[in-house]
C-alpha cells in the first residue's frame, strides 16, 4: 500500500513538539497524554499532558482525574478524546504486548515516542484486538 492510501492521522506541529516535550519532561519515567480531537476526521485539535500515575519506565497509567477533566473539556468545545499518547524510554516506538493488553478503545489513535536514539521518534498506531496497525503522522 503506497503511503498516499495508508491511514492517517493529521496532528499540529506544536502538539507534535508538545507530546516530545513531554516525554522528555517526564524522562525516566514515561510520559502520558490524551488526544482531543474529531474522531471522523481523524485529526486532533490539542495535545493534553497527563501525570503517569504509574511512576514507571516500563508501563503508564493516565491519571482518572486529568482523563475527566479533558474529556470535560474536549466536550465542551464540540471534540472528543480520541486516543493517547505515551512514550518509551528506552524501546523502539511500537506496542508493547502491555500496550497492546491495555488499549482501552478500538477507535482510538496511539502514539507513541520513542526515545532511545537521543532525538524522539514518533509513530501511530490503531490497536484493534491484538491486531496493531500502523497510521502516517501527517503535520497539519
Amino acid at each position: 500500500m503506497s503511503e498516499k492510501n495508508s491511514p492517517q492521522i493529521l496532528i499540529p506541529a506544536e502538539a507534535l513538539e508538545a507530546m516530545a516535550a513531554h516525554a522528555y519532561q517526564c524522562f525516566p519515567e514515561e510520559a502520558c497524554g490524551l488526544l482531543v480531537g474529531d474522531r471522523l476526521a481523524n485529526q486532533v485539535a490539542r495535545f493534553v499532558p497527563t501525570t503517569n500515575t504509574a511512576h514507571s519506565a516500563r508501563v503508564y497509567t493516565i491519571d482518572p482525574k486529568e482523563h475527566l477533566r479533558a474529556e470535560m473539556a474536549a466536550e465542551a468545545d464540540g471534540f472528543d478524546i480520541i486516543g493517547c499518547v505515551h512514550s518509551h524510554t528506552h524501546t523502539d516506538p511500537y506496542p508493547s504486548p502491555t500496550d497492546v493488553s491495555q488499549a482501552p478503545d478500538p477507535d482510538w489513535h496511539y502514539i507513541i515516542v520513542g526515545l532511545k536514539t537521543g532525538s524522539p521518534v514518533s509513530r501511530a498506531y490503531r490497536i484493534v484486538g491484538e491486531t496493531i496497525s500502523e497510521e502516517t503522522i501527517t503535520p497539519c
